[in-house]
């Protein structure tokens, strides 16, 4: 279930605001955003906060993924099927 704004920690709120950074047709692996936002062994946790994204349609946690060139999940309705949907979509 996706969260509501209230319910992020501020480390939650930091990597949501990275993931609006990546442009439109690329995508980032969670170890990649673990780096940016400078908690490089903190992947599973950006992952995670990928999970509670409560806004989809601009924050588009569809553009990143595992480190092996998997797809990681996805929230949204059709899971990790949506998520290379969107990403297709985008190239």
């Amino acid at each position: 279930m996706l969260s509501n704004l209230k319910e992020l920690t501020p480390f939650q709120m930091e990597v949501l605001n990275e993931i609006k950074k990546i442009p439109k047709g690329q995508v980032i692996t969670y170890k990649e955003l673990a780096i940016k936002i400078g908690r490089p062994k903190a992947y599973r946790a950006v992952a995670n906060a990928c999970g509670k994204n409560y806004d989809p349609i601009n924050i588009p946690c569809h553009r990143v993924i595992r480190s092996d060139g998997k797809l990681g999940g996805y929230s949204l309705d059709g899971g990790s099927e949506m998520k290379e949907k969107l990403i297709n979509s985008e190239k």
